[in-house]
């Protein structure tokens, strides 16, 4: 199979084409719902309504789930959608209309295993121009297996611990709190909450690190080629980090201006990019200098 490509052709007729357990890992935005229009006939995101959006992103994704491997990691970025004049699966006009996890929970109804939903938050959103509800400054990243274990490297993108949490762990703990005990629910007692009478033991025994969390802030950056949704290059690159080991293939079905192929290519990780509009193939080809099918 070859990698390091960009085909260009519609998503679904392309992953047909794919051997079945090719790729590690999917990291992959589709066109957002009711929100851009580009010109194309078989284009997703501008459907009659959103029951249409949302079964043939299914259909996409269950022939990924054939190429993926078992032990892959699908990794869906996604955004919400307001409802436009008129019903829709019904949405009054200016309902929110839910797409996210309509999405979510249609492929794990599908079989899909959904085994986190992390926030993406920006601190530099567009700017929307509404006075009767806040401004929008977050997405979804909906983590997707097609098996209960597979590949996930937490230590690759582990966070720092923050200093207030090193001073605790240097400090004694006395045995009267209430955390000493097991949390209901919680299981046994953390580490950061045993009894001892001096510090964490010593310093080269204190974790430096903490499991990643949920919430990703991760600013959008400027984008100076033709594609006006271009997402950050770092929001991809954690994705792959965790998702896919070293020399594995990366696919992306809506490549766009080909960010996960550049994060791929920069993490010693192969791609395969599927983009339906040939302009946007020739503009990741440049970027990445990669090559077209």
């Amino acid at each position: 199979m070859k990698t390091d490509v960009i085909i260009n052709r519609e998503a679904l007729y392309a992953l047909r084409e794919l051997p079945s357990e090719s790729v590690n890992c999917c990291v992959t935005s589709p066109p957002y719902y009711g929100l851009r229009d580009y010109g194309l006939d078989a284009q997703i995101g501008r459907e009659d309504t959103p029951e249409q959006y949302i079964d043939r992103l299914v259909d996409v994704f269950r022939e990924l789930r054939r190429v993926l491997k078992d032990d892959g990691t699908f990794w869906l970025n996604i955004a919400d959608t307001y409802c436009g004049s008129g019903m829709k699966a019904g949405c009054k006009q200016k309902d929110l209309i839910g797409i996210p996890w309509l999405l979510a929970f249609a492929l794990r109804s599908d079989g899909w295993y959904l085994r986190s939903d992390i926030i993406w938050l920006k601190e530099n959103p567009m700017p929307e121009s509404c006075r009767d509800r806040p401004s929008r400054c977050y997405e979804h990243i909906f983590l997707l297996t097609k098996s209960k274990k597979y590949y996930y490297d937490a230590a690759a993108i582990a966070e720092p611990i923050a200093p207030g949490t090193a001073a605790r762990y240097r400090q004694g703990r006395g045995a009267g709190h209430k955390y000493a005990e097991e949390v209901p629910g919680q299981g046994k007692v953390q580490g950061i909450n045993k009894t001892r009478s001096g510090g964490y033991y010593d310093d080269a025994l204190m974790p430096t690190t903490r499991n990643k969390r949920d919430v990703w802030l991760i600013n959008t950056v400027p984008y100076k080629g033709g594609h006006f949704a271009a997402y950050p290059p770092k929001l991809a690159e954690t994705c792959i980090l965790a998702g896919c080991p070293k020399g594995g293939v990366v696919l992306d079905p809506f490549f766009g201006s080909g960010t996960t192929g550049l994060a791929a290519k920069s993490l010693d990780r192969r791609y395969i990019g599927i983009e339906l509009n040939a302009e946007y193939c020739t503009l990741a080809g440049a970027r990445i200098g990669g090559g077209n099918t």
